[in-house]
């Protein structure tokens, strides 16, 4: 193990010149709460040899007053910097670290395992390519263990490492390992992952860490550091060109621009973008930036965009290549992990926010509720704290949006209570019931039933008799005075009112279909 040296006496220059050809390495550590996985990650840090001197000292020191270890380094607090963590020797937020090796960059997310704080597990696991999830060898998979694992495979991350911990708890047993193996391979069918790695370690002491455990001589696999130099991660499919809004940038009448955060893909000069959801169809003019105008604009700028035409565009529209276009819905089929207090009811309306979009939403029945044992779904009334599930979702308005498979950034939101504006849920894109453009068939057809829904037939068939009461009446008086006779006039009236209230309810239902003259 290599301690760098003094700051003071470290040249940085050829170190971070060094760096340029590494692949770069995303990864959280997840897992049940007192599973050790703040220690791992810092006992891992401290076998790379990232660590300086002083901090070494620091964390001799922190140990001494919140450690855990005896008189040994309580490496777990390298990552829980908070007092409320260090006082409760828990993990509450997600802790991120930057570390390197010969081979390869990292980042790592030390993610909270108790259930109070699994939203900001959720929050760390998006952005990552690998997950490192960290299981007790006494205590087993946990219900937060599974929960952890559907999470990551719902928000698409396909590599899992499954590290067996504290090894020492139950005598270095090989039995114990294999049976942890077995059972979660058997969950694990039910989830979308491409590949699971296994391996047994005892975090505390470095066993496996760095370099093969001797006391563990059954186990003729890779340690983790070296599991994770060198295990393959297919890179993620690039994206076509999106641009959430942020702002309308209106200095002066001689310049209109739109800023905002390259989410996927790149743009360059002069390259036709369409806007979304108006669906109307421009070229890009510039690309400013704080630095000046751009020839292109990559992913993670922020840019502000000027367009060849004058076209209305606000905050929460997308800009987006023409040859890729986002979807426009006002209906979506999302999983959702519910995060708040209060439970996520069906038909009561929240605040769904997508991007820099924010529009009113309604969950529609039935919800499903997913089984963290079965993988089965279930009809629910209502969604509670921690739990995950599938629902329909109606916007009060079309929306620029993607599938979450396609593009992270337009396919996940988050579900807002209006009256507390406390976060509720958080949700994932699965599948878009697309809204067409307008005067095409599917379209009308859709708008037909729109208007068929403020007209009942009851209503229709009312107003059709009271007016025919008030007409035929008209009729009556009118054909007494020109004929002298009560009783012809009497027949004329109820011919009248038999085959003019048919004519009159199918005239007010053609009417229902016509757009005209509606507010």
């Amino acid at each position: 193990m290599n301690v760098l040296p003094d700051p003071a006496l470290f040249d940085a220059d050829p170190f971070l010149e060094g760096q340029d050809g590494k692949s770069l390495l995303r990864l959280i550590v997840c897992g049940s709460v007192d599973h050790g996985k703040s220690t791992l990650i810092g006992r891992l840090l401290y076998e790379s040899g990232v660590l300086l001197a002083d901090q070494l000292n620091a964390l001799d020191a922190e140990s001494h007053r919140h450690g855990t270890q005896g008189e040994a380094r309580d490496f777990a607090l390298l990552l829980d910097g908070l007092a409320a963590e260090r006082e409760q020797n828990i993990t509450i937020d997600v802790a991120y670290r930057f570390f390197t090796t010969a081979r390869r960059k990292f980042i790592v997310a030390d993610a909270p395992g108790h259930e109070q704080y699994t939203r900001n597990m959720a929050t760390g696991a998006s952005t990552a390519d690998l997950a490192l999830l960290l299981v007790s060898a006494a205590d087993g998979l946990t219900r937060q263990t599974r929960r952890h694992a559907l999470i990551l495979s719902t928000l698409g991350v396909r590599n899992f490492v499954v590290a067996v911990n504290k090894m020492d708890l139950v005598g270095w047993s090989q039995p114990r390992f294999a049976a942890l193996e077995s059972e979660f391979l058997s969950f694990a069918r039910g989830l979308q992952v491409d590949h699971i790695g296994f391996l047994p370690l005892a975090a505390r002491d470095g066993d496996n860490l760095a370099c093969q455990s001797q006391r563990m001589p059954w186990y003729q696999g890779p340690s983790l550091l070296e599991y994770l130099e060198t295990v393959d991660i297919a890179p993620r499919r690039t994206s076509a060109f999106r641009m959430p809004v942020q702002c309308v940038n209106r200095p002066n009448s001689e310049f209109r621009g739109f800023c905002g955060l390259i989410a996927t893909g790149e743009v360059c000069a002069g390259m036709p973008v369409q806007v979304l959801p108006s669906r109307q169809c421009t070229h890009v003019g510039r690309i400013v930036s704080a630095d000046g105008d751009l020839a292109q604009g990559l992913a993670g700028q922020a840019v502000t965009l000027t367009l060849a035409d004058e076209i209305d565009i606000s905050r929460g529209d997308v800009l987006a290549a023409a040859d890729a276009p986002v979807t426009v819905a006002d209906r979506i089929n999302a999983k959702l992990v519910v995060t708040g207090a209060q439970p996520l009811v069906a038909g009561r309306w929240y605040l769904l926010k997508l991007g820099t979009a924010s529009v009113t939403a309604r969950l529609e029945p039935p919800l499903r509720l997913l089984d963290l044992e079965t993988h089965d779904y279930r009809v629910a009334r209502q969604f509670l704290t921690n739990d995950i599930g599938v629902a329909v979702i109606m916007l009060d308005r079309p929306l620029a949006l993607d599938r979450y498979a396609d593009c992270r950034e337009t396919g996940s939101f988050i579900l807002i209570d209006p009256e507390t504006c406390d976060t509720v849920g958080m949700g994932i894109i699965e599948t878009i019931e697309p809204t067409e453009a307008p005067g095409s068939v599917e379209f009308a057809a859709t708008l037909a039933n729109l208007i068929r829904a403020t007209e009942t037939h009851g209503r229709s068939v009312a107003k059709a008799i009271s007016w025919r009461m008030t007409g035929s009446f008209d009729t009556f008086v009118l054909a007494a005075l020109i004929t002298g006779s009560s009783t012809l006039a009497g027949g004329v009236a109820l011919a009248e009112i038999l085959t003019k209230t048919l004519l009159y309810y199918f005239h007010e239902r053609v009417w229902a279909l016509v757009r005209w003259g509606k507010r």
